[in-house]
């Protein structure tokens, strides 16, 4: 009889298409899927993606138990997990799916030295990215820096083929699969709530691409519709493979194009920070700025206080849902960035703590963007609130939903209550954190002090 196969699952938490798994069951004999609940990580994550991830566990079980299987689940170390449950099953090979931020690339070097030292065979497949890690590239490095020319080339990349679940599971016989880490999820809006889990993802995917994803380029930044597909904590966690993502979306034809491009956003940020791990905190592109230490200014962005509404209604939204529209990150990215000054690792902290889809590399890629220190071919852009505010929200409505103060302010005034006669400004609203006229004004540059957070 074979020996037994482990399946290290990270942030792969699907039965289709995952090739770590078909790997395993190709190989024939047992296999073992083996989440590790790794408190190093589990630390760094705020209760909206912990919950999310003890739902998408648990379908994940489901699944495996349909297919004659079971998801073993321990806690510590997975590397160390994964080499105890080797030796306690006889098994001859771990497999695992590669990733990009500096964490996952030391777990797989110290992976890579432990089953050599121990003697089993250990195999790393694609299973977060759409394209393999390192293709495309260009023809003098190892990496794309900007985004076109690597759309331009992942475009007409053939991507691997989607692969379809394994007929069966079989798992040793006698073996503890120990207990699903529980999290409350009744905090929060429920009706707004994405739940965890492949088969929630895989219903979300047939919807968008049937009903959503032609009227995308039309819909995806009109702040107050459902325009956008929310598939991103499904992609971060791996509930749905971002490779079948594609394909499924080019079979529709052109009118998927631009949420093709959005996903193509995600390995562009992907191989960016695989190649620079370091940027997941420090600036890939050296700007001379000076940021601002204005902890008043931080605590009021962050809680949605600043008194422009836009900015607050797309805060006030991430903290209650666990999720923002890609426009308002885009927004109060800029604000917090561009016209407050404050150093976008504080921006992106608070960012990872709250987002569901919290992902190191499109959270520092998307924060550098914003900031200029990043991947923009156009570092000194900025983002006007009250112009963008009046572009995708015109009638206040995205702006009332969050920030129910302004309920009473007619439409001309909504998202700049300021502006309106003193009587009759709304109680309990502040006033703009700066001046109004400040709202563009970008941080000045010199040589005082430097960011240092890296």
């Amino acid at each position: 009889m074979r020996a037994a196969t482990v399946v290290l699952f990270t942030r792969d938490l699907r039965v289709h298409d995952q090739h770590a798994l078909r790997a395993a069951t190709d190989l024939g004999g047992a296999v073992v899927p083996l989440f590790v609940h790794d408190a190093a990580l589990a630390h760094a994550a705020g209760a909206h993606r912990r919950g999310f991830l003890a739902e998408a566990l648990s379908d994940l079980r489901d699944s495996l138990r349909t297919l004659g299987g079971d998801l073993v689940v321990r806690r510590g170390d997975p590397v160390d997990e994964a080499l105890r449950v080797a030796h306690a099953t006889g098994a001859g090979s771990i497999v695992v799916g590669d990733d990009a931020s500096a964490y996952a690339q030391r777990r797989r070097r110290r992976l890579e030295r432990a089953c050599e030292r121990e003697r089993i065979d250990l195999r790393v497949e694609d299973t977060v990215a759409a394209a393999p890690f390192g293709e495309p590239a260009p023809a003098d490095r190892d990496h794309y820096r900007r985004f076109t020319p690597y759309w331009r080339r992942w475009r007409e990349t053939p991507l691997p083929m989607v692969a379809d679940p394994p007929s069966r599971v079989v798992l040793p016989p006698g073996l503890d699969v120990g207990t699903l880490p529980l999290e409350d999820r009744t905090s929060g809006a429920a009706d707004a709530r994405l739940r965890g889990g492949e088969s929630a993802g895989r219903r979300r995917l047939e919807r968008w691409l049937r009903d959503g994803v032609h009227a995308y380029e039309a819909a995806r930044d009109l702040l107050a519709e459902d325009g956008t597909s929310r598939l991103s904590p499904y992609l971060h966690f791996g509930c749905v493979s971002a490779r079948e993502a594609v394909e499924r979306a080019r079979a529709c034809g052109p009118a998927a194009d631009e949420f093709v491009r959005q996903l193509c956003w995600r390995d562009f940020f992907l191989q960016l920070l695989r190649a620079n791990p370091a940027t997941a905190s420090a600036d890939l592109r050296h700007r001379d700025v000076v940021w601002r230490d204005d902890e008043e200014a931080l605590s009021r962005w962050e809680t949605g206080q600043t008194g422009v509404p836009i900015v607050d209604a797309a805060m006030r939204q991430l903290r209650r849902e666990g999720w923002l529209h890609n426009r308002g990150r885009l927004i109060v990215a800029s604000f917090l960035t561009r016209t407050l000054g404050i150093d976008w690792r504080l921006g992106a902290e608070v960012f990872f703590e709250l987002l569901v889809d919290g992902d190191v590399a499109s959270n520092a890629g998307n924060w550098q963007w914003v900031a200029g220190t990043g991947a923009d071919s156009r570092p000194n852009r900025a983002f006007n609130p009250l112009r963008q505010a009046k572009r995708f929200d015109p009638a206040g409505v995205y702006v009332r939903r969050y920030v129910p103060e302004l309920g009473d302010v007619e439409d001309a005034l909504v998202h700049e209550p300021w502006r309106a006669p003193k009587a009759r400004r709304p109680n309990g609203y502040p006033g703009p954190v700066v001046e109004p006229a400040h709202a563009a004004r970008r941080p000045g540059r010199g040589k005082e002090r430097r960011a240092a957070r890296a």
